[in-house]
C-alpha cells in the first residue's frame, strides 16, 4: 500500500468533526439525563468514599476542587470536548496525539457515569476509533511540527482493521443470529420502518416493489459479508477502491432512510483507511505531456496483466457468489428479478467456522507485511541518527499496534453464533485486565429479530382524573399517525433510544423507565424537555399530570393501494398490550420500583459554589436552554460550513498573490555534498589558474601590431 498522508488527514478531521458531533449531543440532554432533577441523577453515583483522582473512573472528583457540582462537572467536560474538537477539525497543527488524547479521555469519564444511556454501540466504536487516533495522530505540539513518520502505515492499518471487524461482523450477525426475515431476504422491507429513526424516505422506500427490496437485502449482506473478505486486505490497489465506494454508498443509503448516526460517521471515518495518496492526487497532480510519459518495461508490463487478470477474477468471483447464493433470476417477461437464499443456517455456521480464524491470519499477514514495509524504509534512511531514531518509533508504535491487533480478536471471535476460537489464555487475561478502559469492543452483538408484525412502540399517557388520557408524543420518534418522520441528523436522542430498545425487548422494570415515570409525574421541566421542547407540543405544560400509563402498540407505514383511508398519514397502529400500569406519584408500586433502583433515598442536592468556571458553565447552559439537540448540532455544523466557505474564497482571492512554485528540477535537485565541493574546488583550481593565463595571453594577442592596424 502506497503513502497514507491524506487518508490519515481525512481520518484524523473525520473523527474530530464526530466528537463535536457526540459532546453537543450529551451535553444538551444532561440536565434531563444526569441533572438532580433528571431521570437517573449523577449525584446518586459519586461514591461515600473518595479515593485518589487516578484511581477514579471518571472525572467527579475534580468537582470539589473546582467548586462544580456533579452535573456542571458533565457539562464542564462536554464543553471542554467541543472546543477541542472544534479546534482539532478547524486547524490542522492540533489535530494532534494529545489532543485526541485528551478527547479519548473526557469521553471515557462520561462513558462510565452514562449508565444505560451510554451503553450503545456507537459509543464503543467512538472509543475504540478515539484510540486509534491517539496512535495515527502525529506527536507535534511539543516539536512545533508534525512531519510523516515512516511507521504511519503501520498505526494507520488498524483502523482498516477495525473497518474490517465492523463491517464483517454487522453482516454475519444478522445472519448468525437466526434472523428468519435475513434468510428469506425479506428484512429489508421491515427494516425501514423497524429502525430507531426512520426518515420520510423510508416510507418511500417501503414502497418500492417487494422483488426490489429484496434484491436490496441480499446486496446488503452481499455488501457486508462478502465484499470485505476479498478486497479490504487485497494487494491490489483497485479492488480496495471498490470496497470503499460500496461501503460508502451503502452508509449514505443508511444515512437517507434512517438519519446520520454516529455509526455511520464512524463507518465512512474508518472507511478512509482503504485509501491512499494516489487516489487523491491521480485528479490534481500535474498532466504529463505527451511523450513524457514512462512506459513500463517488459517485465513491469507482464506484472500490471497478471494483477489485472487477478482483479478481474476477483470481480467475477463476487458476481459468481452473488449470483449462486441468492439464485438471481430475470423475469424478463414480467421485468422483474427474483431471488432467495441458496444456503442454510447449518450451512452458514459451518462457513464461520472455516473463515472466523481465516479471517484472524489474514490480518495477521497484513500486519506483519506493514510492519515489515515500514522497517525496510526505516533502514534505509540515511543518517545513522535518523535511521537509529526511526527503528525506535517503529518499533514502539508496532509494539502498540500488535498488542491492540491481540486484544481486538477477544471480542471479535465472540461474536453472536461464532463458536470461541483458540485464542492464547495471555491474551484473554489482558483484555480482561484492560477491559475497563473499552481499548477494543465487540461489534454485531447488538442485532435484533426483524420482526414482521411491525415496530413496537411505547406510548406514555397522562391524566387528570383517570378518565380522560391524552397521548404525551416524543420528539424523535412515532407517536401521533400523522406526524411526519422527523429529521435528528447526527444528533442521538439517548431517551428515546432506550424507550424503543425497551418497547423491543418488552421490559418495563428499567431504573430509567421508572424515573422518567416519577419525573413527568413531577413535571419536571429538564425532562419535560427531552420529550419535547416546544411546550405547545406538549399537553401538560402548565400541569403535570395526575396519573400516567404506558401503551404498547405496532407501527406499520401506510401503503397508498391498500389504506385508502390513511392518505394523510405516515403510519397506521394497533394496540398490543399495556405496558406499565396506572401509577400517581403515591402509589406503592411506583415507591417499590424507585427504591429497589436506589431513587427514592433522601440525597441531598451538591450546589457548586460560586466561582468563576461555575459561573461560565451556569451562564452557557442559560444560552442554550430550549434548543433542541438536533438545532444545535445543525447550527454548530453549519457554522463549520461557513468557516471553511469563507476559508476557501480568500484561499482563491489571495491564491494569485502567492509565490510561483519551484519547478520540479529544483525541487529534486540535492544539496552538493561536502566532499563532492572540495573535490569541485580541487579540479577547478588548474582551470582557473588556466584561464587566468589565457586571458594574458588575449590581451597581448590584442596588443600586437596586426590587431592595432
Amino acid at each position: 500500500m502506497g503513502e497514507v498522508k491524506t487518508p490519515r488527514q481525512w481520518f484524523l478531521w473525520s473523527i474530530a468533526l464526530v466528537y463535536v458531533c457526540a459532546f453537543a449531543s450529551i451535553y444538551v440532554q444532561i440536565p434531563g439525563l444526569y441533572g438532580d432533577e433528571g431521570i437517573l441523577p449523577v449525584r446518586l453515583q459519586i461514591p461515600k468514599v473518595q479515593r485518589p483522582l487516578l484511581e477514579q473512573e471518571s472525572l467527579l472528583g475534580l468537582g470539589p476542587s473546582l467548586g462544580l457540582a456533579p452535573q456542571q462537572v458533565l457539562e464542564l467536560t462536554c464543553l471542554v470536548g467541543v472546543a477541542l474538537a472544534l479546534c482539532a477539525v478547524l486547524l490542522e497543527p492540533l489535530r494532534d496525539s494529545l489532543i485526541f488524547f485528551c478527547l479519548r479521555l473526557l469521553y471515557l469519564s462520561l462513558y462510565n457515569v452514562g449508565g444505560d444511556f451510554l451503553r450503545s454501540e456507537w459509543d464503543v466504536l467512538l472509543l475504540e476509533a478515539g484510540l486509534l487516533a491517539v496512535l495515527v495522530a502525529p506527536l507535534g505540539l511539543l516539536r512545533r511540527h508534525s512531519s510523516y513518520r515512516h511507521h504511519d502505515p503501520v498505526s494507520f492499518w488498524l483502523t482498516r482493521w477495525l473497518f474490517f471487524r465492523l463491517t464483517f461482523c454487522t453482516g454475519v450477525s444478522k445472519l448468525a443470529s437466526g434472523d428468519p426475515a435475513w434468510y428469506d431476504l425479506s428484512a429489508l422491507s421491515h427494516h425501514l420502518e423497524n429502525q430507531m429513526s426512520p426518515t420520510p424516505l423510508a416510507w418511500y422506500g417501503h414502497q418500492l416493489p417487494d422483488w426490489l427490496l429484496r434484491f436490496g437485502a441480499a446486496v446488503v449482506l452481499q455488501s457486508e459479508i462478502i465484499v470485505p473478505l476479498v478486497t479490504f486486505f487485497a494487494p491490489i490497489r483497485r479492488l480496495r477502491l471498490f470496497g470503499f465506494y460500496v461501503q460508502l454508498f451503502l452508509q449514505l443509503c443508511y444515512i437517507l432512510t434512517g438519519n446520520c448516526s454516529l455509526l455511520n460517521l464512524l463507518s465512512i471515518s474508518l472507511s478512509f483507511s482503504l485509501l491512499d495518496d494516489d487516489h487523491f492526487n491521480s485528479n490534481t497532480g500535474p498532466k504529463k505531456k505527451k511523450g513524457q510519459e514512462k512506459k513500463p518495461g517488459g517485465c513491469a508490463q507482464m506484472v500490471s496483466y497478471l494483477m489485472l487478470l487477478v482483479e478481474l477474477a476477483v470481480y467475477l468471483f463476487i458476481l459468481y457468489c452473488f449470483i449462486t447464493l441468492f439464485k438471481l433470476k430475470i423475469n424478463w417477461e414480467e421485468k422483474t428479478l427474483s431471488s432467495e437464499t441458496n444456503f442454510t443456517p447449518k450451512g452458514f455456521n459451518a462457513f464461520l467456522e472455516v473463515f472466523q480464524e481465516l479471517t484472524i491470519w489474514i490480518g495477521v499477514l497484513s500486519f506483519t507485511w506493514e510492519a515489515v514495509s515500514a522497517m525496510l524504509i526505516c533502514v534505509c534512511t540515511r543518517g545513522i541518527v535518523s535511521k537509529l531514531w526511526s527503528l525506535i518509533q517503529w518499533a514502539f508504535i508496532t509494539a502498540a499496534a500488535a498488542a491492540v491487533f491481540a486484544l481486538s480478536v477477544v471480542p471479535y471471535t465472540s461474536m453472536a453464533g461464532m463458536p470461541a476460537s483458540k485464542v492464547l489464555p495471555a491474551v484473554r487475561d489482558a483484555y480482561s485486565a484492560v477491559e475497563r478502559f473499552q481499548l477494543v469492543g465487540s461489534y454485531g452483538i447488538q442485532h435484533r429479530m426483524t420482526s414482521a408484525k411491525g415496530r413496537p412502540e411505547i406510548i406514555l399517557e397522562g391524566s387528570y382524573d383517570g378518565l380522560t388520557w391524552t397521548e404525551m408524543n416524543p420528539m424523535y420518534k412515532p407517536g401521533n399517525v400523522n406526524a411526519v418522520p422527523p429529521i435528528v441528523g447526527p444528533h442521538q436522542p439517548r431517551l428515546e433510544w432506550l424507550m424503543w430498545q425497551a418497547a423491543q425487548e418488552g421490559v418495563d422494570t428499567r431504573p430509567w423507565f421508572t424515573g422518567l415515570l416519577q419525573r413527568l409525574l413531577q413535571g419536571k421541566p429538564e425532562v419535560v424537555g427531552l420529550l419535547q421542547v416546544d411546550g405547545a407540543q406538549y399537553p401538560f405544560s402548565k400541569k403535570p399530570p395526575v396519573f400516567i400509563k404506558a401503551k404498547l402498540y405496532n407501527y406499520h407505514f401506510t401503503d397508498p393501494t391498500k389504506d385508502k383511508t390513511h392518505l394523510q398519514a405516515w403510519w397506521r397502529r394497533q394496540y398490543k398490550r399495556e405496558f406499565f400500569p396506572i401509577v400517581n406519584l403515591d402509589d406503592p408500586a411506583l415507591t417499590k420500583l424507585l427504591e429497589e433502583a436506589g431513587l427514592k433515598e433522601k440525597f441531598p442536592a451538591q450546589t457548586g459554589s460560586d466561582t468563576p468556571v461555575s459561573q461560565a458553565v451556569s451562564l452557557i447552559r442559560e444560552h442554550v436552554k430550549g434548543l433542541s439537540g438536533s438545532l444545535l448540532l445543525s447550527t454548530l455544523l453549519a457554522t463549520l460550513v461557513g468557516i471553511f466557505l469563507i476559508k476557501a474564497v480568500f484561499s482563491w482571492v489571495l491564491g494569485g498573490r502567492k509565490p510561483r512554485p519551484v519547478s520540479a528540477d529544483l525541487k529534486t535537485r540535492k544539496p552538493k555534498e561536502p566532499s563532492e565541493m572540495a573535490e569541485k574546488s580541487q579540479t577547478t583550481a588548474p582551470s582557473n589558474r588556466g584561464g587566468k593565463k589565457d586571458s594574458n595571453e588575449k590581451k597581448d594577442s590584442d596588443k600586437s601590431p596586426r590587431k592595432r592596424k
